[in-house]
């Protein structure tokens, strides 16, 4: 089981492969596993934004994630399973059925569709907590959440609800790296991938469930190797990473994209796994005739993700 220590590296998200009859390939997402263990991340988990958490049956949630259960289990490689839901009726009612599937932790959001109080942040937690029979919670609060905990909100949670050992968030400027360090050095934080040799040099982030994964997830696990090893030299990778999606992908979300579509765009780049663009109706996705011209620029800054 995960603890806020053990907790660390390079995570790779699962993204839906989606049938033009708006269908789940479920033989994509199996092969879309296969490439993850072998990139030999550190960890796979399921149902963040870009596995489209939002828009999946009950069912479907369930195959998604009986399938990411038996492959992590078979191969030994560490698995979060995302419970998130705007409903958290739902969100507690997917958790208790996953409970069976022994995953190393749960990753959560808050209640979505009616902003939480104080107080109700902690009723949330607690009826989690105690639901998950002992497998750890982590927070997923990403900038577009409808409540944004402030780094002292992180440690008000984490006195009160021990099983709660990590968190997903975006960093807001130097003061709150600083902020991080003096609350949150009890938790494990986890940065967007892009963010992530920035987040190690300030001594406040240990991994990422990573965007960077999405393009490659072998190049994402190489990288976080490099950051061991040669901070400078992994902050120089950091700035050609950002060069990228300045770049190439920020064009996009300018025109109105969502998240989903930008991770699916990173994946069909990085031609890793047969995912493809597509998203659920009613949402909109990137053209796949987009891929090679951004993909030129990705291997002229990125080649160590290309080799």
């Amino acid at each position: 089981m995960l603890t806020a220590k053990t907790l660390m590296g390079n995570w790779g998200t699962l993204l839906l492969p989606i049938d033009q009859d708006n269908t789940i390939s479920y033989n994509r997402l199996e092969e879309e596993i296969n490439a993850l263990v072998k990139a030999k991340v550190d960890g796979i988990y399921s149902n963040g934004t870009a596995g489209e958490l939002h828009n999946q049956t009950e069912s479907e949630f369930d195959k998604i994630n009986c399938l990411l259960a038996e492959k992590c289990h078979l191969h030994e490689v560490p698995f979060q399973i995302g419970i998130s839901n705007p409903c958290p009726a739902t969100s507690l009612e997917r958790l208790k059925r996953s409970v069976a599937l022994h995953p190393d932790a749960f990753q959560l959001i808050l209640p979505d569709w009616v902003v939480v109080n104080r107080r109700e942040q902690v009723t949330f937690f607690e009826k989690m907590a105690e639901a998950a029979e002992g497998v750890p919670l982590v927070l997923y609060n990403p900038p577009h959440a409808k409540t944004v905990l402030r780094p002292s909100d992180f440690a008000e949670l984490s006195a009160a609800i021990p099983q709660l050992i990590g968190l997903k968030v975006a960093p807001a400027g130097n003061r709150w790296y600083e902020e991080m360090r003096n609350y949150a050095s009890g938790l494990a934080v986890f940065l967007p991938g892009h963010h992530l040799a920035t987040g190690v040099r300030e001594r406040v982030a240990v991994g990422s469930y990573s965007n960077v994964a999405c393009l490659s997830p072998t190049g994402a696990q190489w990288w976080w190797q490099l950051m061991k090893i040669d901070l400078a030299a992994s902050l120089e990778v950091e700035k050609r990473i950002q060069q990228f999606l300045s770049r190439c992908i920020e064009p996009f979300i300018k025109i109105g994209y969502s998240n989903p579509a930008l991770d699916k765009l990173l994946a069909a780049v990085g031609g890793w796994a047969p995912i493809g663009t597509r998203l659920r109706w009613p949402y909109d996705w990137i053209s796949e005739a987009e891929i090679n011209n951004v993909k030129k620029v990705a291997c002229q800054l990125l080649p160590e993700f290309f080799t």
